[in-house]
C-alpha cells in the first residue's frame, strides 16, 4: 500500500485594513498600523509553533500582499511571494484548489487572502463544504492535505487568531 504524501496548507486572512472609501478601489486598501502590529505578533507565534512555508502565494490585493510580506519576514521566508487572482475575495474554491494543485510538490503552502473565500476554502479543504468557519482578520488556519486529487482530503491541525496570539 502506497502512503499518501502530506502537504501542509496554511491559510492566512489579511490583517486589519483601512475602511473602503470614495475613490479608493477595494484592491488598494492598505493594512492599518494596528493591523500590521497585530499580524506581526500572530506571525511570531506561528514561527514559534514551527510554521515554515516552502512557498507563499498571495492575492494581488494590497492588504494581502502587505500581510504576506509580514508573514515572510517573521517566518524567515526568503523566496518570491507569488501573486495569484485565485485568492482574491471573489474567487471560487475551485479556482483556489486548482492553484493549490499546481504547487502540490511544495512541502508547505502558505496562502494569503480574504473572506469570503477563506472560510469557504477552509471547509472545502476539510471535505466539508457545508461547514461554516468564522475566519477573523489575521487568523491562520493549518491543515494537512493528504491528497492532491480532484477533491481534497484535509485534516485540521489548528487555527490561530490574533487574540489567541496576544495581538
Amino acid at each position: 500500500m502506497t502512503k499518501l504524501r502530506c502537504v501542509q496548507i496554511y491559510l492566512l486572512r489579511h490583517g486589519i485594513a483601512e475602511e473602503g472609501g470614495a475613490g479608493v478601489p477595494d484592491s488598494e486598501r492598505a493594512l492599518t498600523p494596528e493591523g500590521k502590529k497585530r499580524l506581526r505578533e500572530a506571525m511570531k507565534t506561528a514561527a514559534r509553533a514551527g510554521v515554515v512555508p516552502s512557498l507563499i502565494l498571495s492575492s494581488p490585493y494590497r492588504r494581502a500582499l502587505e500581510s504576506a510580506r509580514i508573514a515572510a519576514d517573521e517566518l524567515g521566508y526568503k523566496d518570491e511571494i507569488l501573486r495569484t487572482k485565485a485568492l482574491i475575495p471573489s474567487a471560487s474554491t475551485s479556482d483556489a484548489w486548482q492553484e493549490i494543485r499546481l504547487h502540490r510538490d511544495a512541502a508547505s503552502l502558505f496562502l494569503v487572502g480574504h473572506e469570503p473565500l477563506f472560510g469557504l476554502l477552509a471547509a472545502y479543504l476539510l471535505g466539508t463544504p457545508e461547514t461554516q468557519i468564522d475566519f477573523k482578520k489575521g487568523a491562520l488556519f493549518a491543515v494537512d492535505l493528504r491528497s492532491g486529487g480532484v477533491r481534497p482530503q484535509g485534516v485540521l491541525k489548528w487555527m490561530l487568531t490574533q487574540r489567541l496570539a496576544g495581538g
